[in-house]
């Protein structure tokens, strides 16, 4: 049985049954025998379906809200938005179903074309920082491109995803087409990556755990998509405004307690500007409201465990940096923290704390802006706050990262791409071309020609 705690509490909210390598093996033939007659389905019979899900969802949202600051800790104005991002992400993977197009390539002695094929059994395995809009950025596309999917919660977090569950038959969608999973990773998780009958793994979460799954989806040279750690960095230049980039910066940081893979956590100031930007970001982290995250004026919630609790600690020297308050008591709190005079190579520097902590680094010029700014494994998102569109566009192209904003800290919509560089993660995930993701492409030769011998080796290109 896996324990459910809140983390605000410690207390056991629920307990919910682990799956085994066998209950695994089970939902994949359910799983197969579903998406058969799924993929056979009409289009528009599957775009309808979705909608009704998405709409389903959206009936539930203050129901799946409430549940995820229970089971995750997140204030319970993110928990709606990532309820409705669940039902957003079904309405506009429903709208590709039906443009799910190949192409007609021109070439000599007959018409060509592709078709997008579905791949079969999709895996997803999801995080427990943002359980529901992620389960979906995975099975939402994949559904749409008539795969069947199980997904497979964190262990931490699973009664939003087991629900989702339920009001997808609700919905109307096959039995068997979109299963959960709860489980252990080296159980469940491993059964789910190795099973020969799963066409293709999407994987959310660190970078260490996504290199071991890699190397198990290459041994059957299965596709995987994997969207893993970060260190971005936050970038002030001297033009920018400063007091609104300051003003921004604990935000960045500090949603969803820093548990984020977008996290902002490298602010990097240029140093003409670095007193006066530590004067103003000061008193904004001081002032960030910790506590009950069902309270709608709470700003930052507790961390999801007190393993995770720990290895934030262990980064931090007590009271260092620039901090503000938390509860004490049972749950899971950590001050929203913001470190000066670090060394730019030290770990906190350099790695993925997954915590409210950040670093303050000076930068001299834009050559050692980029420096710094690369100068980590990692190359997921960043932002960048200037008002020279010119220096905009030079240091986004030099920046190596999948997911840039210029004065902005947004990351992520589910209207454009999402995917890291180096060791952030490999594929892309959401945006127009989300549904192919989850295909094969077939080629099709229909020849033309007249006479109904066949073709010799002079007569075709090699």
């Amino acid at each position: 049985m896996l324990k459910v705690l809140n983390p605000a509490t410690e207390e056991v909210v629920a307990t919910v049954p682990a799956a085994s390598a066998q209950d695994v093996d089970a939902a994949v033939v359910r799983a197969a025998a579903a998406q058969a007659k799924w993929a056979a389905a009409a289009p528009a019979d599957r775009a309808r379906l979705l909608r009704r899900f998405a709409a389903v969802v959206d009936e539930h949202i203050e129901e799946l809200a409430q549940l995820e600051v229970r089971e995750a800790g997140h204030v319970i104005g993110n928990a709606r938005w990532e309820a409705g991002n669940v039902r957003d992400l079904l309405d506009f993977a429903a709208g590709g179903v039906e443009r799910l197009s190949g192409r007609q390539i021109p070439v000599p002695g007959g018409l060509n074309v592709t078709i997008l094929e579905p791949l079969g059994v999709v895996g997803v395995i999801a995080p427990w920082n943002f359980p529901m809009p992620i389960a979906a950025w995975g099975s939402a596309p994949a559904l749409a491109a008539g795969n069947a999917v199980i997904l497979k919660p964190a262990e931490t977090t699973p009664l939003t995803a087991l629900r989702l569950a339920e009001l997808a038959l609700e919905a109307g969608l096959p039995e068997g087409l979109f299963q959960v999973l709860p489980g252990v990773g080296d159980v469940a998780g491993d059964a789910l990556v190795e099973h020969p009958g799963v066409a293709k793994i999407v994987f959310t979460g660190s970078t260490r755990v996504g290199k071991q799954i890699m190397a198990k989806c290459a041994d059957r040279v299965k596709r995987v998509t994997l969207e893993l750690g970060g260190k971005s960095p936050n970038i002030v230049f001297a033009d920018a405004d400063v007091e609104a980039a300051a003003l921004a910066t604990p935000m960045s940081y500090l949603d969803n307690s820093g548990q984020d893979c977008c996290a902002r956590t490298r602010v990097l100031v240029q140093r003409s500007v670095y007193d006066r930007f530590l004067e103003i970001v000061r008193p904004a982290i001081e002032s960030i409201v910790v506590g009950d995250p069902a309270d709608e004026k709470t700003q930052m919630g507790p961390l999801i465990s007190k393993s995770q609790l720990e290895k934030v600690r262990s980064y931090v020297p007590s009271g260092a940096g620039i901090h503000g308050t938390a509860p004490e008591g049972p749950g899971f709190w950590f001050p929203p923290t913001l470190l000066t005079d670090v060394d730019p190579e030290s770990p906190v520097a350099t790695e993925e704390v997954f915590g409210p902590v950040a670093v303050v680094i000076p930068f001299d010029d834009e050559a050692d802006a980029i420096r710094l700014a690369n100068a980590t494994e990692y190359g997921l998102s960043g932002s960048i706050w200037t008002r020279d569109v010119s220096r905009a566009l030079r240091v986004s192209g030099a920046v190596r990262a999948g997911n840039l904003s210029v004065n902005s800290h947004s990351s992520v919509r589910y209207w454009t791409p999402f995917g890291g560089y180096k060791q952030s993660g490999l594929g892309r995930e959401l945006g127009p071309d989300a549904l192919a993701a989850f295909t094969e492409t077939k080629n099709v030769f229909i020849s033309t020609d007249s006479t109904d011998s066949p073709e010799t080796p002079e007569s075709t290109e090699a």
